[in-house]
């Protein structure tokens, strides 16, 4: 299940939120060993002040977070206008009141593995389906993420398809990458296929909450 907070309501849901900051911190900083700024245990960045949309996948039985995203509009700042801009040619930005950017995607260790038949796990599925519902709710075109060369087969077994954007560069160890993909009810059909999922994975009263008519 996901569950979908603002950042504004980030005190309202703190058990959940410090949930998601501990597993950025066990992933960026612990597992892949990024530069980022981690204190009490909690990686938290200066984007996380600008009132971002957190997509989070639940244990519905432990209340437990298992994986999350988070979400910003590219009319304001961003990480790739603002931290990855070396991967954009001159002169070339990603802006636009539909196109928002998707971030600091992580899967907790404690998540299930993919099932049986499956390359990956009902989390990451979830993830993926959520970008997608959330694209046609709030009436996007297209979500723009920045990832590296591991997430590669992941977006792919997700049944994404990427548009790259400007050009890859080795960032540290890794090459990165930016890509837009499409938030359409073909894009979410091929990825709820690739994940075996039916459903809308959205916890309804938090979508309600948030994108009511």
């Amino acid at each position: 299940m996901i569950i979908l907070i603002n950042g504004s309501e980030r005190e309202q849901y703190s058990y959940i939120i410090n949930q998601m900051h501990r597993i950025r911190a066990e992933v960026f900083h612990d597992r892949l060993g990024w530069s980022v700024n981690v204190k009490d245990g909690l990686e938290i960045d200066e984007f996380d002040a600008l009132n971002p949309l957190y997509v989070i996948s639940m244990d519905e039985t432990s209340n437990s977070v298992l994986g999350s995203l988070r979400l910003l509009p590219t009319t304001g700042k961003n990480m790739l206008r603002d931290v990855f801009h070396d991967l954009l040619g001159e002169n070339e930005i990603v802006e636009s009141p539909t196109i928002w950017e998707s971030s600091r995607f992580s899967i907790s260790n404690s998540a299930p593995g993919p099932s049986e038949g499956r390359l990956l796990s009902r989390t990451t599925g979830e993830l993926f389906c959520a970008l997608a519902e959330i694209g046609l709710m709030a009436g996007l075109s297209e979500i723009v993420t920045v990832f590296d060369a591991r997430m590669i087969r992941i977006i792919r077994a997700a049944g994404c398809e990427i548009i790259s954007v400007g050009h890859p560069k080795r960032i540290g160890v890794c090459m990165t990458y930016a890509g837009l993909f499409e938030t359409t009810e073909t894009a979410l059909e091929k990825i709820r296929k690739a994940c075996g999922i039916t459903d809308s994975v959205l916890e309804p009263q938090s979508a309600r909450r948030l994108f009511a008519a």
